[in-house]
């Protein structure tokens, strides 16, 4: 019998984790786009003023997920939206089963209607990692669609004990070669290949309150995605983490 249609159910009703826009010369696919030259700028160049605030993040290599807190419950999404458990991936199912053992510490971060969003690193896709933590990294939490500042995602986020994406930089603009510079010793997360590149976030402050404007990235130009997995490779899965066997 072949398996039916995968379930086209999408718990909140819309993806958990839209795209991000890229930097000057950063790696584009068919369906990419670029962030414009005006807030490019700002993020390389310089700032309006003293209100804005540039956080500069390692990119990480895996597969984007989220955990959205429905109510009392938890669950594990993919990027698109749709449960985790039912996909027919064998990474993005070990992802729900983690977050369903990983339930309370999730439940300590999040609000209902809330959802940590972060890379699932139990699959290599196109970099291997001698993971120094567990196989889940947050980098940003979301409400509908409004992202909360990187203060309070890594406030947050240490509620729970989730690790979270390595910081580059913190304050004014900075530069792409610069930030690859500083990932040339394989970043924060124990990458065995090259970094794929950094992810830029421009909050700014008003009043007592701060917002995230927007993000941009910039991958490796010589960057191929999906070269390990074994779709695109003909071999075995390369994994970087998967649970252990129970002890007999």
């Amino acid at each position: 019998m072949q398996p039916g249609p995968i379930p086209d159910f999408r718990p909140l009703g819309r993806k958990a984790y839209g795209s991000i826009p890229h930097l000057p010369g950063s790696r584009t696919g068919p369906a990419d786009r670029h962030l414009s030259p005006a807030l490019a700028r700002l993020c390389t160049e310089r700032v309006r003023d003293a209100r804005d605030h540039v956080v500069v993040l390692e990119k990480l290599d895996g597969s984007c997920v989220a955990a959205a807190r429905m109510g009392d419950s938890v669950v594990a999404l993919g990027r698109e939206g749709r449960l985790a458990a039912q996909s027919p991936n064998e990474s993005r199912r070990l992802w729900a089963a983690w977050v369903a053992a990983h339930t309370e510490r999730f439940l300590a971060v999040l609000q209902p209607g809330e959802r940590l969003v972060g890379e699932w690193l139990a699959l290599a896709h196109g970099t291997r990692y001698a993971l120094r933590h567990e196989p889940f990294v947050a980098f940003d939490l979301m409400r509908d669609g409004e992202r909360l500042p990187w203060s309070a995602v890594v406030a947050r986020a240490e509620a729970g004990g989730f690790v979270t994406s390595g910081v580059l930089h913190e304050g004014g603009p900075l530069g792409i070669a610069a930030a690859l510079e500083r990932l040339q010793a394989g970043g924060f997360h124990g990458a065995l290949d090259p970094v794929e590149g950094a992810v830029w976030r421009g909050e700014r402050r008003e009043g007592d309150a701060v917002r995230v404007d927007f993000l941009a990235k910039y991958v490796r130009p010589d960057k191929v995605d999906g070269s390990l997995l074994p779709e695109n490779t003909g071999q075995a899965a390369v994994w970087n983490w998967r649970p252990q066997a129970p002890q007999p």
